[in-house]
């Protein structure tokens, strides 16, 4: 397989920098092609201004999303973004690692998905009408490749389950694994967390340290999280809203778009 790791953490000697050379020696060793993108050590520009869309006149208000689409349909992106984008479309799998800090990615990370996935690339594609809602949620331009994220957490893990201060890790997760990866068609795998990452000693990094490599052997096979896709028949049109029938009876919120 090809491998794209997307990396976002500002400290080389970190655990989760740790955690990355643990998952890139093993994924190595098996074969697998391996080609990563540290953001940080890349001083990635995070933030989208005028200059991400050259062909955009001086006096023209700048609408992103139209922005964005036109500068990918004229080949006019910036080099930057050029390059990210071939590495997903090069990818038979892509891995996010970062800490988790304030309930969500890095900025760093966060900025690298709004100008890397540019309108026409990774959204605003295909037929969208009455019946349809485009290529997206488990269709687009990532189908038929994997996703997962390694995600380093200095909670513990009661802190992130259901009845946990911090609420359910799945729900905390839910708007990267299934607005970011399974919205342009990813296959979502369960996430790999590390928890207490900030107390963590020698035994627990050689603990997580096996477990990841462990998922790492299991790329190809783990099944993946059985969202439900938008186009499938579960959603009713134009409203996109899950039919009244589907779901468990105590299911709400984001549990609803998981298949049972």
């Amino acid at each position: 397989m090809k491998v794209f790791l997307v990396f976002a953490h500002p400290e080389p000697q970190s655990l989760t920098a740790s955690l990355r050379d643990v998952a890139t020696h093993e994924l190595m060793a098996l074969g697998h092609e391996v080609n990563v993108s540290d953001l940080y050590a890349m001083g990635w520009k995070s933030n989208i201004d005028r200059p991400d869309f050259p062909m955009l006149a001086p006096d023209e208000r700048m609408r992103v999303a139209y922005a964005s689409g036109s500068a990918f349909l004229t080949g006019t992106l910036t080099d930057d973004v050029k390059a990210e984008q071939a590495k997903l479309l090069w990818a038979d799998a892509v891995i996010l690692q970062f800490p988790l800090w304030w309930y969500s990615m890095p900025a760093i990370l966060k900025g690298w998905v709004e100008r890397v996935y540019s309108a026409g690339f990774a959204y605003g594609v295909g037929v969208s009408n009455e019946c349809r809602g485009g290529d997206r949620y488990g269709e687009g331009v990532f189908a038929g490749k994997r996703a997962m994220l390694v995600v380093s957490v200095g909670g513990r893990q009661e802190n992130y389950s259901s009845r946990g201060i911090c609420g359910p890790i799945d729900d905390v997760l839910f708007p990267i694994n299934h607005g970011i990866l399974y919205y342009p068609g990813f296959d979502v795998l369960p996430p790999f967390i590390a928890w207490e990452t900030d107390r963590m000693d020698a035994p627990g990094f050689e603990a997580a340290s096996s477990a990841l490599r462990d998922r790492m052997q299991s790329l190809e096979t783990t099944e993946p999280i059985p969202y439900r896709s938008l186009n499938g028949g579960d959603y009713e049109f134009p409203g996109q809203t899950l039919r009244p029938e589907l779901g468990a009876a105590d299911a709400f919120g984001f549990r609803l778009h998981v298949r049972e």
